[in-house]
């Protein structure tokens, strides 16, 4: 009869729909189930039948799966038609979305799944239903593999607790996931997707486990196995070919090992006093690793004894071919309903207390080393931090890193319980992680309990989610707090650096260079594998961690400025931005103090006031200011979320080792990290305050602005990815280290060769074969040596210029001398060393670079003093790099140099000094003098550095351009302690950064003046240069100022001494002016304002005293004005508030000691009061004064004196006339 109508026969009064479903059932189970359950079945060394269910034919077994799906379904009495069976080939080629398939889920319950999936894991969507069917038979893969495989093919399937008795045995999957395949991550056989069993299948035909449970059979079977104490003496006494079966408890699981192409995983039995290892490194048994589990009773037969090589020479128990596993097995032979017993280590969750107390602030601020604790931890995943790194978050609090194991097959979802054992808890071994860390070794086993609910995010397809960091790991071995760090930063960089460099750079890869560079260590060594898995008691990388609270945190540049924007003003108070007499300031001087400020932030909080509590590190790219950038004096760094300005230094490389700007061309482009540096804040202020209690009165803020950059020496600065020039660079250097002395021997025969190979009569041009690459770009180029650079300023370039555009421009120009002839190549040399055809050239010509537009970029990479390749690229032209002459007319001479408009598209490069360049051609080190050298010269024009005190905002003006405060006063002083004040006038000048108390600069090209009074200060030109050469901040240590003796300071007619200390003897007061004026017009002020046309109505408290003080060398008058007038005469604060709300009445009160004072009671209290108090040993005590030369010192005065009947006329000199500035 047909097995088709035989089977439909036992299936009567069926619909069409039906039996239509019955007839695509047998058809399947025909095509795809029945040469693998009814025909022969691989050959297993656990199964000698020659087939699975050899005796059942294709209609009993449909009638089987037919059964078993009635049986699973809500609904007995008809069939599940809107189901159909699915080939595995089919599910893997057809199906591209996660799903979850359930065939008792009536509509209902799966929203009620649905539902509760989504609101457990917020974010997160469930995964869609199929109505799908999966029949196949469960057989080993590779590598410990469990496949579900019918006549089409073979997929992975995960279980959560496989039990050996489903090997080799056709199964129905009644509710099962499926995840398909990810593009990115692809398995050694093909895609990865991979079916995930929840519960437990059900089985078609009939087991062997009644045979199994019996026992028997060759060899050490059941009914002879030990326990573990028994098992452990014959390990001591090996017997050749003794076989032995132990029953236990499982204590450990180690994960599967690959090591010389051996995959092979442990586990060890243990019955509380003893513990057994076995080791299973047999093909056909790998499969076992997804079977054992820690807690359950079993029993594993036909063991022997065998030495594991590695491991100290101790014995371990190997499986053999004949050996089975046995779960939830005793001694007794009875099967065991609960598969985990009570355990070593107590299994912690969510609910327990899973932290260490936290130490005192004191003794986190150093590095510490710390032990971890083994635990066992039960939770949900609810974060996938870094799939390719191995790092996750459970129940959303502990973190979770499996980076010290091999990569797990199954990638963990948001959603999946987790059991783990003999896990690491770590506490805080790394600030950007969650406090507590669980972390896996070799002993450590991680089981999946709950398959997650939702499909999960795929992981991102660049770093690090592609396993390089786990690979360094192994290589390196590292510590945790070291990885774990390693792993922030790549996450970080990886969404943070320029597009291009995340093409050209792997950022596990320069995190990890970073890492080392930081730690200064390269690992601790190869791991003992076999130590770590089964040594008691238990030592692994995790067992020791340090704890760094002060580890450095990475920002990117974007999020640097925008905290720096936001702290700027919400951290400021008005009042502290002024100076101690800021009460007593009218309304015009309070104003002027408050239109520039000034904050600087360290990036270690270790060396001042910072953003964060930890030290910070940049990392971008150094490039050349931009079009668009506001700063255009500086470099800046950029990264993928923005750019910022930046002051950068180097050491130099002089005999001095002194700061210098920066001239290297070979740092631009490359990315670097930044691991110190100062923020800069300046706060640029419009305001009308009326007066200092109105300060809290944001309305009289007319408009603010600020400016953030960075300023860093070069020296601390870490190169991640040089450029090509970088390279050339740095292998330069090393083999002139290595060189330097032969190099020296030999200068003068290298001078002697460079006249012999001059020629006669040089040509202008020159030529240079060079191979040619494939994207090889023609060039020329000429070397040039910086003499005089000036500053860069807004011109006026006409439309008829070859500059791009036209308009109000950024200019400035360059004096040079020429080296050499223009030389062709083949390609761009970069700043490969000079050859002898480039300083083949008689004499020296110069010219005149001249950057407007684009090329003005160039600005902060060239300064005087060093040599230069200029290259104009794409061309063959010798006559583009060759300056044009001015012509003039017949008979006039023209003393004046060739100019060359410099393009935007040309570049420059910077080079080494050659030993083989003629003496005559090297730079002549410009005449560079110092600020008493400037005060005590006769030229108009100089180049000086001096380290600036004080900086002052002298106009609120509004530019064109938007700008304000365009008026700076400088005042620099040298080691002496002698000062000179710089006058800027920077309103057709670009903002210059830096210019900060605390930092050296360089000006360059200043006017020399004198004043009316004979005092020396500086000012400022169109072609006037500034240059920052040293850092330093608003704390740095200023050169002290001079100690002066009156008489010497009065004969200094030149003025060479603008502040100076002096010690002295208070002698007298020669007056005390008390006064309440108004803020506005600096009437006086008593209920209102004095003058009737002023309305204000605010006033401000004025001091002021003159006195003669008397070092013993001379005499000196001098002023005292606003708070010092308190600390001078002595009184306390509660005293000083007391005299201004007494003198309130009055408004003013003007006190002559030697004279009449101003007062309209004679009889007023407080009148007498001051003048006693003027006159007493309080009052005229010694002080020691810091003062300033008034800039005007009248001359000397003609007097008439009468003696008798006798006139006498004689010239008396002028007091010294001092303005006090501090006092102790």
């Amino acid at each position: 009869m047909d097995p088709l109508r035989l089977f439909l026969d036992r299936f009567e009064s069926r619909s069409e729909a039906e039996s239509a479903w019955l007839k695509n059932i047998f058809t399947f189970i025909s095509q795809h189930l029945s040469a693998l359950t009814c025909g022969p079945a691989p050959l297993t060394a656990d199964q000698s039948v020659t087939g699975v269910c050899g005796e059942h034919s294709v209609c009993q077994l449909s009638v089987c799966v037919v059964q078993r799906i009635q049986e699973k379904m809500c609904v007995t009495h008809s069939l599940p038609v809107s189901y159909r069976l699915l080939s595995v080939s089919e599910l893997v080629s057809q199906q591209h979305l996660a799903c979850v398939s359930n065939l008792s889920w009536s509509t209902n319950q799966q929203r009620a799944w649905a539902r509760e999936a989504e609101l457990s894991l917020p974010g997160q969507h469930a995964l869609p239903r199929v109505n799908l069917l999966l029949i196949g038979c469960l057989r080993a893969g590779r590598g410990g593999e469990w496949r579900l495989t019918d006549g089409s093919g073979s997929v992975r399937c995960e279980c959560l607790s496989p039990s050996p008795l489903w090997m080799n045995r056709p199964v129905f999957l009644p509710h099962w996931n499926y995840i398909p395949h990810n593009p990115v991550v692809q398995d050694v056989d093909g895609p990865a997707g991979y079916v995930e069993l929840i519960g437990s299948p059900v089985l078609l035909c009939p087991g062997p486990e009644q045979v199994v449970a019996v026992g028997g059979g060759e060899g050490a079977g059941l009914s002879g196995a030990v326990g573990v104490r028994e098992a452990a003496a014959l390990l001591h006494n090996r017997v050749r070919g003794q076989r032995v079966s132990v029953c236990g408890r499982v204590g450990s699981v180690c994960p599967l090992l690959v090591v010389a192409g051996t995959t092979f995983f442990c586990f060890t039995l243990t019955d509380g006093s003893h513990s057994l290892p076995v080791l299973i490194k047999d093909s056909s048994r790998l499969w076992w690793s997804q079977c054992v589990c820690v807690g359950q009773s079993v029993c594993v037969t036909d063991l022997r004894v065998c030495v594991l090589r590695g491991w100290r020479g101790n014995n371990i128990l190997c499986v053999t071919e004949r050996s089975e596993l046995h779960n939830n097995y005793t001694q007794e032979h009875t099967p065991v309903a609960d598969t985990h017993t009570q355990l070593d280590t107590p299994l912690m969750s969510q609910h327990e207390e899973v932290c260490e107390r936290a130490e005192p602030e004191a003794v986190q601020s150093a590095v510490r080393m710390k032990r971890s604790r083994v635990i066992s931890y039960q939770g949900t995943v609810t974060e996938v931090v870094s799939e390719g790194a191995g790092l996750y978050v459970i129940d959303g609090k502990v973190g979770l890193c499996l980076s010290y194991q091999p990569p797990v097959r199954r990638r963990l979802r948001v959603g999946d319980g987790v059991e783990l054992h003999h896990v690491h808890f770590l506490y805080r071994p790394c600030p950007d992680f969650p406090p507590s860390m669980l972390c896996t070794c070799l002993r450590s086993s991680l089981k999946v309990t709950a398959f997650s609910r939702v499909g999960g995010a795929p992981p991102a397809a660049h770093c690090p989610g592609d396993g390089v960091l786990p690979r360094l790991l192994l290589q390196k071995n590292v510590g945790v707090s070291e990885y774990l760090w390693a792993c922030h930063l790549s996450s970080q960089l990886s969404h943070s650096l320029v597009l291009g460099v995340l093409q050209q750079q792997c950022v596990c890869v320069l995190s990890w260079k970073l890492m080392e560079s930081l730690w200064r260590q390269q690992g601790r060594g190869r791991r003992d594998i076999y130590s770590e898995m089964l040594d008691e008691p238990h030592s692994c990388p995790l067992t020791q961690y340090s704890v760094d609270p002060a580890v450095h945190q990475y920002v990117s540049v974007s999020e640097l400025c925008q905290s720096l924007q936001l702290d700027c003003w919400s951290s400021v108070s008005l009042s502290s931005l002024l100076p101690p007499d800021g009460p007593s300031m009218t309304r015009s001087q309070l104003n002027s103090a408050l239109s520039w400020s000034c904050k600087t932030l360290s990036s270690d909080p270790q060396t001042g006031d910072s953003l964060r509590q930890r030290p910070l590190l940049l990392v971008g790219v150094l490039e050349l200011p931009s079009q668009t950038s506001e700063l255009k004096h500086s470099l800046q760094l950029r990264d993928g979320t923005g750019a910022v300005a930046c002051i950068a230094t180097e050491t130099s490389e002089e005999d001095d080792g002194g700061q210098m700007p920066p001239s290297n061309t070979a740092w631009i482009g490359c990315l670097v990290c930044v691991l110190q540096f100062t923020m800069v804040m300046e706060r640029f202020l419009k305001s009308d305050f009326p007066s200092y209690q109105h300060l809290d009165q944001e309305k009289f803020i007319t408009k603010k602005h600020s400016r953030v950059y960075l300023q860093f020496s070069l020296d601390h600065v870490h190169i991640l990815s040089p450029s090509v020039a970088m390279v050339t660079h740095l292998r330069q250097k090393a083999e002139s280290s290595e060189s330097d002395v032969t190099a020296r021997k030999d200068t003068a025969e290298e001078e002697t060769a460079w006249r012999k190979r001059r020629r006669e009569e040089p040509d202008s041009v020159s030529t240079t074969t060079c191979p040619r690459g494939d994207g090889a770009r023609p060039c020329v180029s000429i070397v040039i040596r910086v003499e005089q650079k000036e500053g860069v300023t807004w011109r006026n370039v006409g439309a008829g210029s070859h500059v791009e555009g036209a308009g109000l421009i950024l200019c400035f120009s360059v004096r040079a001398a020429v080296i050499g002839p223009v030389v062709s190549w083949g390609q761009d040399p970069k700043n490969r060393p000079m050859m002898d055809r480039e300083t083949d050239r008689q004499g020296e010509d110069k010219v005149v670079l001249m950057f407007c537009g684009g090329s003005a970029r160039w600005f902060p990479v060239l300064q005087p003093g060093c040599l230069y390749r200029l290259t104009a690229a794409d061309t063959q032209d010798p006559g583009l790099l060759i300056g044009c002459q001015v012509s003039g007319r017949s008979g006039v001479d023209l003393h004046t140099d060739s100019t060359l408009q410099v393009r935007s598209g040309w570049r420059f490069h910077t080079l080494t000094r050659p030993l083989r360049l003629h003496p005559c051609r090297q730079a002549l080190s410009p005449s560079v003098l110092s600020v008493s050298e400037v005060l005590a010269c006769r030229s108009d024009l100089v180049c000086f550095q001096g380290l600036v005190s004080e900086r002052i905002s002298l106009s609120d003006r509004t530019t064109d351009s938007g700008h304000t405060h365009t008026g700076v006063r400088l005042t620099l002083c040298d080691q002496s302690g002698r000062s000179l004040q710089v006058y800027l006038d920077l309103s057709h000048t670009p903002y210059p950064p830096g210019l900060l108390p605390g930092n050296t600069l360089l000006l360059s090209a200043f006017q020399r003046r004198m004043s009316r009074a004979g005092s020396v200060y500086c000012s400022y030109l169109p072609v006037s240069s500034i240059t920052v050469m040293s850092l330093g901040d608003t704390r740095s240590v200023r050169p002290p100022v001079p100690m002066m003796h009156l008489a010497q300071w009065a004969l200094d007619t030149e003025q060479r001494c603008i502040v100076g200390q002096v010690k002295g003897h208070v002698v007298c007061f020669l007056f005390l002016q008390l006064q309440w004026s108004c803020s506005l017009c600096g009437s006086v002020y008593t209920k209102s304002c004095c003058s009737p046309r002023c309305p204000s109505s605010s006033s401000v408290f004025q001091s002021r005293a003159k006195l003669v003080i008397d070092d013993g060398t001379g005499e000196a008058h001098v002023w005292v004005s606003g708070a010092l007038v308190r600390p001078l005469l002595g009184l306390a604060d509660c005293q000083w508030e007391g005299l201004q709300r007494v003198l309130r009445v009055k408004g003013h009160l003007r006190v002559v000691p030697r004279g009449q004072s101003s007062v309209r009671d004679a009889e007023d209290a407080l009148l007498h009061f001051l003048l006693c108090w003027c006159s007493s040993d309080a009052v005229c005590r010694p002080l020691c004064l810091t003062c300033r030369t008034h800039c005007r010192q009248r001359s000397d005065d003609l007097r008439r004196f009468s003696r008798g009947d006798r006139d006498f006329m004689t010239r008396l000199t002028r007091p010294l006339q001092l303005t006090c500035l501090h006092l102790t």
